[in-house]
């Protein structure tokens, strides 16, 4: 097995950009997630506001994130994300660790993303692993990934929810595919993970599951089964 993709998404919802390799922390990937839009009765999600989730969001050389080529924070990005959500949207920075819907790291495998016959994107990871046979994602929770000097938890299998049936180039819906999912996989596909141990990884890396008794010893924001934000 081995790394074939990885993927940071610097605005929740919005579209995500392609890396070539990362040094993940405790806190997953550097400039994952750390900014979000908000409305006036609280947070805006791609659940919600479909038309987030095709949103260009990529890293700047400055390591500002950058929305659809303009500053997180510049007026251009906040006439896009008003475009794209509600009138009322507007682009908040955060970086507590409820800012992820589960664990900080989400894991697919390109058995389980053949399976369900879709665009890997639809699921939002941050790491893809390709090599393994068929749904043997489903009995790695409770043990690791070794990765180079990293080791990455497996917590359980993501519950997906109706960000699923959104398109990430054209912001169109379909259905099928959320009911693929509950059909073929119980409702269930790609791994709520963690780091247990940073390190870089890149793209070819190999990976191997590995024996772990290690649970995360303070979920802090991360509410498992509740998640605080939604919407990957």
């Amino acid at each position: 097995m081995q790394v074939s993709q990885l993927w940071r998404y610097p605005v929740k919802s919005m579209r995500g950009e392609r890396l070539e390799q990362v040094w993940l922390t405790e806190d997953g990937i550097p400039g994952d997630r750390v900014v979000h839009v908000a409305g006036t009765r609280g947070l805006l999600t791609g659940r919600t506001r479909n038309g987030l989730l095709s949103v260009p969001a990529t890293t700047g050389p400055d390591g500002v994130p950058l929305v659809d080529g303009h500053r997180w924070d510049s007026p251009e990005a906040a006439r896009r994300v008003r475009e794209a959500a509600t009138p009322d949207a507007r682009l908040v920075a955060h970086t507590g660790p409820e800012r992820f819907d589960i664990l900080n790291l989400l894991v697919a495998t390109d058995g389980a993303v053949q399976l369900l016959g879709h665009d890997v994107r639809r699921l939002r990871p941050n790491l893809v692993i390709d090599g393994v046979a068929g749904n043997a994602e489903t009995g790695w929770p409770g043990q690791a990934l070794a990765i180079g000097d990293a080791l990455i938890g497996i917590h359980s299998v993501r519950a997906r929810c109706i960000v699923t049936t959104i398109d990430p180039d054209t912001g169109t819906q379909d259905l099928e595919v959320l009911r693929t999912i509950r059909r073929d996989f119980g409702g269930e596909i790609a791994l709520n993970s963690w780091v247990i141990r940073p390190g870089r990884i890149a793209i070819g890396d190999p990976v191997e599951v590995v024996p772990s008794d290690v649970v995360p010893a303070d979920l802090g924001g991360w509410i498992l089964g509740v998640p605080y934000l939604t919407g990957s």
